[in-house]
């Protein structure tokens, strides 16, 4: 596979066609509104319900490491359930995130010392403010893609491959995953940047995507991507952390994979086999997971079970005055 390095000069494309998608109403007036597009697929890959521009290509940032995980499973990584889930997970950098990113270094021989992740502070509010108290600063295993570079490095132990520069995208794990991708978009892999914490980021459309994630979440178990969905769906609390809505939305709905990614995505796949990408245009993070739950019930998913995360409350003086939703616009595909 012939795979562009990342800052290459390619074609500009065409702006992508998102529509409204989200609102937010205050006292009865609509103050603000998020574009963006989606697509529900079903088992086949057709196209159930759609909006905007699903055919569009785009950065799957975060959202794409469980297609990442899968890669290292069949490269031979071999983790027991709750480090497989972080090692797919943009983790909020709690004590025991950071303890399970460690510990998949130490199994395999190693420690942080060989992360390539950009340090930062914790991505969870009140890890973060519990970090800053404490006067740590910025580091390789608070960041939250820690558990991904950790589950790298021990791939590249496994196999026997060089630790240093595992992020380039000529090395043969980022080669392999590059395959990988692929395969279970279902589509050529557009052009490639690098991601916030350094490894290689490919663009493809949110179809390819839903695709994926369904892939993944109707998997046998067993196989490497019934083994990441098992991971995900069984430990939530890895694959975000307590009081985020991705984890809430997997503990709520047995057997939903969901995934959040930067830049205001949303990926979820079911176990039937339909699978869902949701991209809000100017990349706000509190549009995507409304826009999901909106098609997720459409879909025939137990709206009892969606209940309070179909919107974000708008507060003002203290109480409730409105909020944050999406707008009625499914079609079918």
């Amino acid at each position: 596979m012939t795979i562009t390095a990342p800052g290459t000069p390619v074609p500009t494309t065409a702006r992508p066609q998102h529509v409204p998608v989200a609102e937010q109403v205050r006292d009865g007036v609509v103050e603000s509104v998020h574009y963006g597009s989606f697509i529900a697929t079903d088992a086949a890959g057709r196209m159930l319900l759609t909006a905007g521009d699903p055919l569009a290509r785009f950065y799957p940032r975060s959202s794409l490491k469980p297609l990442q995980a899968v890669a290292m499973l069949r490269a031979g990584l071999d983790l027991p359930g709750h480090l497989l889930a972080l090692a797919a997970a943009s983790h909020s950098g709690a004590p025991l995130h950071q303890d399970g990113a460690r510990r998949i270094l130490a199994l395999h021989g190693t420690d942080e010392t060989a992360l390539e992740n950009v340090p930062d502070l914790p991505y969870g509010a009140a890890e973060r403010d519990a970090a800053l108290r404490a006067g740590e600063g910025p580091s390789h295993l608070a960041q939250n893609c820690s558990g991904k570079h950790a589950a790298m490095v021990a791939t590249c132990r496994v196999n026997g491959w060089a630790v240093a520069g595992y992020t380039h995208p000529g090395h043969p794990l980022q080669r392999l995953i590059a395959e990988v991708v692929a395969e279970l978009t279902g589509e050529p892999l557009g052009p490639v940047s690098t991601d916030g914490c350094g490894t290689p980021l490919f663009a493809v459309t949110l179809r390819g995507m839903a695709a994926a994630f369904a892939r993944l979440a109707s998997a046998p178990p067993g196989t490497p991507e019934g083994q990441v969905a098992s991971a995900m769906t069984g430990h939530p609390e890895q694959v975000a952390g307590e009081g985020r809505d991705v984890t809430e939305l997997m503990r709520r709905v047995p057997g939903l994979l969901a995934k959040d990614g930067f830049e205001g995505l949303q990926l979820v796949g079911l176990p039937d086999g339909r699978g869902l990408a949701v991209k809000i245009a100017d990349g706000a993070d509190r549009a995507r997971m409304p826009v999901a739950v909106h098609v997720l019930q459409h879909l025939g998913v137990d709206s009892g079970a969606l209940a309070g995360l179909d919107r974000v409350p708008v507060l003002g003086g203290g109480r409730t005055v409105g909020s944050l939703h999406a707008v009625d616009l499914v079609t079918a595909g």
